[in-house]
């Protein structure tokens, strides 16, 4: 399998493997391919979400195409600013954090998106002047599952959008400088109509702050998972939305930007998990393929039920057999049942495809075992930009009392 004339197999053989290899002219096609279906808006930023993929190199490429970034932590933030991002090219959206990160994001000088009204009365009697975003909740069931859904009436993320009138009232008593409203519904989402519903509450609610400066409409933007697989039309969300954006800008007197914060529709497809075959084994009802890995490095599968497409790079023109592919951890730990893969041999390499986003930057330390290194295909050359873990890490915070 070839990644910009590059043989993923010889890259793990290079530098070992479990191993996570991303592909940086993927990076920079997705993000063209958003400007491209947004170029009629005369305004527009990408702010990628950096806890999709948070490599210093993965942010420094984002950094290049023109993007900002969405951080959801101050350890973030921080590694933004590392990554050579200016402050008002971050926006921080974090959700039940502590005041005090809220402030020492502020001290840092970067946008803040605010998600609670609470929050919001107390940072607006702290720091009035000091310009802020607004998170709304337009109670709109999508996404591609409840754990990804986030814009609905259950949802903890955003304030209520029934509860505007509280917000104006905040606003007016403590004299805020409203610079922006957000949505964030949810991932994968497919249906655009839903979308561009969101888009007119949030329209709707912009009218009742004449001081703005963008409206975010976050992301959730789908992509394929395998070989025919639904994705989000962008062409046509670019063609419908921005029009409607631009429709609205003429109505509320001047031109807004229009943000979105992309996450797994920049870097999921970007990236590849390669695996070692530690065993075969046959059951009376199954064929196991077991793997020098577990969810302590890919973990999606069993939290979210993802599909990952699973190639035998090393016989990829084997005979098709129906294989159960699971890891090492000492419990239930599959990361796909009874699936079509090329013959599987011990010592043979499968590589996951979609292992760009939430993949290593949800990976830990379960049973001890370290993390696995990364490595980025830039120009036609892999370059290391993580090594793997050693003891001496696994150690490193742990202090001896006894």
């Amino acid at each position: 399998m070839l990644v910009q004339n590059v043989a993923l197999e010889d890259v793990a053989d290079e530098f070992g493997s479990p191993l996570y290899i991303y592909d940086s002219e993927k990076f920079k096609s997705q993000y063209e391919r958003i400007t491209s279906a947004f170029s009629k808006v005369e305004n527009l930023k990408i702010n990628y979400a950096c806890k999709s993929n948070t490599n210093l190199n993965i942010l420094k490429i984002f950094k290049s195409l023109g993007s900002g970034v969405d951080t959801v932590s101050i350890q973030e933030t921080k590694i933004a600013l590392k990554a050579g991002f200016e402050p008002q090219d971050i926006i921080f959206t974090p959700n039940g954090v502590s005041f005090s990160e809220i402030e020492e994001a502020m001290n840092l000088g970067v946008k803040i998106n605010i998600d609670n009204l609470s929050v919001l009365e107390l940072f607006g009697h702290e720091y009035p002047e000091y310009p802020v975003c607004i998170r709304l909740n337009p109670h709109i069931m999508a996404g591609g599952n409840s754990k990804i859904s986030v814009g609905h009436i259950d949802s903890k993320f955003g304030i209520s959008i029934y509860q505007l009138p509280h917000i104006k009232r905040v606003v007016q008593n403590t004299k805020m400088n409203i610079e922006g409203l957000h949505m964030h519904t949810g991932s994968d989402i497919l249906d655009i109509e839903v979308f561009l519903n969101g888009a007119e509450i949030l329209f709707e609610s912009a009218k009742e702050f004449p001081n703005l400066k963008f409206i975010d409409f976050g992301s959730g933007f789908k992509v394929p998972y395998k070989e025919g697989d639904n994705e989000t039309d962008m062409e046509f969300l670019g063609e419908k939305l921005g029009k409607r954006f631009n429709d609205f800008c003429n109505e509320y007197g001047k031109q807004l930007t229009l943000m979105f914060e992309p996450g797994k529709f920049l870097v999921s497809e970007a990236g590849y998990f390669t695996v070692p075959v530690n065993v075969i084994k046959q059951t009376t009802s199954m064929v196991f393929a077991g793997v020098n890995s577990g969810f302590n490095h890919l973990i999606r599968p069993m939290f979210y039920d993802s599909y990952h497409q699973i190639i035998n790079i090393s016989n990829p023109e084997g005979r098709p057999r129906y294989y159960t592919v699971v890891g090492y951890i000492c419990e239930t730990d599959t990361f796909a049942t009874n699936r079509k893969i090329a013959e599987i041999r011990e010592g043979d390499y499968l590589c996951f495809k979609n292992a760009g986003a939430y993949c290593f930057s949800m990976a830990s330390n379960y049973n001890s075992r370290f993390r696995p290194a990364e490595v980025l295909i830039h120009e036609g050359t892999p370059h290391l930009i993580r090594r793997e873990e050693n003891l001496d890490d696994l150690l490193a915070t742990t202090i001896e009392v006894l």
